[in-house]
């Protein structure tokens, strides 16, 4: 018997990260020697404290389903964070806690669009918000944020993508996979836009610990009581706290969506891990210095790398301000080494000089490549040279 696929599903494109991590890690197992530089969570472990906090949970039997929309600790730790790091105030009504704060942009799209609805979307952007929009029903509208921009997009930009079908715009300060950070006047003037035309902000701030080089990080949800009333600030402790796989997300924001989400929460996960819930509240509530004692590596290291990568031939990138991400563009090394585009010259990297970059085509931007360096320091210089050498020889 053959099966259908939904078409929701059929339509979908797979995670460009996954897909090269994956094939690193297959090539680790035969005994090649890969340096990957594409996956998107930080090299640390979990501090110990909320290790010890999440063990003794369970010692104590906390093992149990909680709210669908989290525990009412966790929420209060997450509204004190907001009122400490954005001088925000919510009510526990106004978060929801998800499986990760990608179930929680999943989920705010299943609630608010409706098929047809437009969500704008900037790029580069994060490979799964063109797939959670396109999955909701929605159609994502891609609006471009120009190199020369920093990759952000314009006040007018928006204007002019703006039509009687958009729901939503997304923001993502610090970007994954850029590391730009929107200053508070670019979110002003955006946020005007939002607020003349109606629509909806998405604020994706996940990466909001992690920024270097003297500069602050800004919610937009932070300037102005209509800002934030018209905003859904989506965060978690997977970056700041190094808890990737605890998949520990949450959203706040108006009390009609986050209940709307409550509720389908409900009818998908059940809850959030209880286990998990409890090491996030030790996270927000507990020891701050590891997050700050991570960030200082992170910082380290992109100072140190950042002049070795624009050194090699055909390399041109701006340096980030945040995330642990660098998004060169190397669409000149690429032609300058004979390859067709930035994708073939990708698998090159990974086949030929055993370093595994994500390709920008997956955050729609083709000239460019990610590379993490959420990374040890010798691997990330050890993977430069390699890159270099492949060029230069290439090219000659």
């Amino acid at each position: 018997m053959e099966f259908t696929l939904a078409d929701r599903v059929s339509a979908l494109t797979p995670s460009t990260t996954l897909a090269i991590t994956a094939k690193a890690k297959e090539m680790k197992s035969q005994g090649i020697d890969v340096i990957g530089l594409g996956a998107g969570e930080p090299d640390f472990n979990t501090p110990e404290h909320i290790i010890k906090a999440a063990y003794d949970s369970m010692k104590e039997g906390h093992t149990k389903y909680t709210p669908s929309g989290g525990m009412a600790t966790l929420k209060e730790a997450i509204i004190q964070k907001f009122k400490h790091d954005q001088n925000l105030t919510y009510a526990a009504s106004e978060v929801i806690v998800t499986s990760g704060a990608k179930h929680a942009l999943y989920t705010l799209f299943q609630v608010i669009l409706n098929e047809g609805d437009e969500v704008i979307i900037p790029t580069p952007y994060w490979v799964s918000y063109p797939e959670q929009v396109k999955l909701a029903g929605g159609t994502p509208v891609i609006v471009e944020g120009k190199e020369e921009n920093e990759y952000k997009i314009t006040p007018k930009q928006l204007e002019e993508t703006i039509t009687s079908k958009t729901k939503a715009v997304i923001l993502n300060t610090p970007s994954n996979p850029t590391g730009m950070l929107y200053s508070p006047q670019e979110l002003q003037a955006i946020g005007e836009v939002c607020l003349k035309n109606e629509i909806l902000i998405v604020s994706d701030e996940i990466y909001e610990k992690l920024v270097y080089d003297g500069n602050t990080h800004s919610s937009i949800a932070e300037l102005s009581p209509l800002l934030k009333e018209q905003t859904i600030v989506i965060n978690g402790v997977s970056k700041s706290h190094s808890m990737t796989g605890w998949r520990i997300g949450y959203a706040a924001g108006n009390e009609k969506i986050i209940k709307a989400m409550t509720n389908l929460a409900s009818h998908s996960t059940s809850n959030p891990t209880t286990t998990s819930q409890y090491g996030a509240v030790a996270a927000y509530f507990g020891d701050q210095q590891p997050v700050e004692d991570m960030r200082q590596a992170f910082e380290e290291r992109l100072t140190i790398v950042f002049d070795k990568l624009n050194n090699i031939p055909g390399f041109h990138c701006l340096k980030p301000q945040g995330a642990f991400y660098l998004f060169p563009n190397v669409s000149e090394a690429a032609k300058n080494t004979g390859y067709n585009n930035v994708d073939e010259f990708t698998k090159a990297l990974l086949e030929e000089a055993k370093v595994a970059v994500i390709p920008g085509s997956g955050f729609g931007s083709n000239d460019n490549i990610r590379l993490s360096y959420a990374t040890s320091l010798d691997a990330l210089e050890e993977a430069i040279e390699r890159m270099n050498e492949f060029v230069v020889n290439k090219s000659k």
